[in-house]
Formats: C-alpha cells, sequence, structure tokens
C-alpha cells in the first residue's frame, strides 16, 4: 500500500483528507506540525507527502528541505499562500507540485495519484522515448512529432524545451529551471521566451491550444506536461 504523510495543522482538514485516502486503500500518518513530520517521517518513509506551509513549529519549506536530505519522494505542497515568488521558492527547495487552498479533493487525489505512479515507474527504471496523448505522439530519440497522424515539425528548441517538461512529467517546473536548461543561467529572468514558446507548442501540438490538456501553465510558477 501507498503511505501519504499528511502534514496539515487544520483538524477538520485532516480528517477530511484521511477519510478520503483511507477509503482509496492508501495508508496515512498525519502530522499536526513540522516535528511531529519529521519524527513521523524518520520512523516510516512515506511514499507521497501532502503539506501544508503554515505549520505552528516552522515553515514548510524547511520541512521540504529536510525531506530532501534523505527522500525522493513527491512533496505535494497545498497552501493558501498566492505570493509567485513563495510558490517558486517551494518548487525550488525540492517540492513536486503546488496546489492552492481552496482546492478540489478529486483534483487533489488525481495529482497524488499521478505523483505515486511517476515514483513507481522511476523505482522500475522505466524510461519513455515514445509519447503517446489523444492528440499527438512525439518520439524524443527521433525527434519526430505527429499529430492526428501528420507529421509536425518542431524547432531545436521547441525539443528542448519539451524534453526538460516530459522528463519531469506530471510535475511542476519552474521557469527560473526551464529558462537555466534551455537557454542557459543568463536568461533567468527571459520570461517572455517560456511564453512565446509554449504558445507555439500548444499551436502546433494541442488539439485546442486556447485549451490545453497536456502543456498546462502555471501562472507566475511555470509549467508542467501532462500526458
Amino acid at each position: 500500500m501507498t503511505r501519504v504523510l499528511v502534514v496539515e495543522d487544520d483538524p477538520q482538514l485532516v480528517r477530511a483528507l484521511e477519510i478520503n485516502l483511507k477509503a482509496r486503500k492508501y495508508e496515512v500518518d498525519a502530522a499536526v506540525d513540522g516535528g511531529t513530520a519529521q519524527r513521523l517521517a524518520s520512523a516510516r518513509p512515506p511514499d507521497v507527502v501532502l503539506l501544508d506551509l503554515g505549520l505552528p513549529d516552522m515553515d514548510g519549506i524547511d520541512v521540504i528541505r529536510w525531506l530532501r536530505g534523505f527522500s525522493r519522494a513527491p512533496i505535494l505542497v497545498v497552501s493558501a499562500r498566492q505570493a509567485s515568488d513563495e510558490k517558486v521558492a517551494v518548487l525550488d527547495a525540492g517540492a513536486d507540485d503546488y496546489i492552492p487552498k481552496p482546492f478540489s479533493m478529486d483534483e487533489l487525489l488525481a495529482r497524488l495519484r499521478a505523483a505515486a505512479r511517476r515514483t513507481r515507474s522511476a523505482e522500475r527504471g522505466e524510461t519513455t522515448a515514445v509519447i503517446e496523448t489523444e492528440g499527438f505522439t512525439l518520439d524524443l530519440l527521433a525527434k519526430k512529432a505527429l499529430r492526428d497522424g501528420r507529421a509536425v515539425r518542431l524547432t531545436p528548441t521547441e525539443w528542448h524545451l519539451l524534453e526538460v517538461l516530459v522528463r519531469h512529467r506530471g510535475r511542476l517546473v519552474s521557469q527560473q529551471q526551464l529558462l537555466g536548461e534551455v537557454w542557459g543561467p543568463t536568461h533567468s529572468t527571459r520570461t517572455n521566451y517560456l511564453r512565446v514558446y509554449m504558445a507555439q507548442l500548444r499551436r502546433k501540438l494541442e488539439p485546442d491550444p486556447a485549451h490545453p490538456r497536456h502543456l498546462i501553465t502555471a501562472p507566475g510558477m511555470g509549467y508542467r506536461f501532462e500526458g
């Protein structure tokens, strides 16, 4: 069974999460503060972590850094904080995703399932060179893209951007990380590059570019590939 560590100081929310997770056959450990989270994670390492940032004894970002000292378990931050710089700091500290409060329980559970699947695939050493969606196919090794069975030409920069997103499939990748990997560290503030190239990729690949299903934007934070 997948073990989920819930780190949250709101008892009503903890109860709701415990009920929904246990009903879906997850094992659940709950911590109301950072110190308890550290003790539980040390005794029973979690497979996935759901983490609030506003804890009574320490900031959630410190918990993320502590966890990343020994664990690669996906960390899904669930928080009411809205400032873009705080969201980016969360990703830079090692979180895998950011879910703003209030949230849909169905969406949270879907993201948790995706995170758990990625972990199992990584543990089995699985890699995917061919990505297939209902609208397009990407062959990363051959650098070939098909949309509705027809070849689509992508530029080298578009391929590089896609490769970074696909490598972190299902995980939010910060703007700074994308800019650094694709254009280099001297371009870390050129967020307009990302807007332009992501718009181009959506026009070339997404069935409905105005409502993308695979190339997802998290405003002020970064981008995620779902597929």
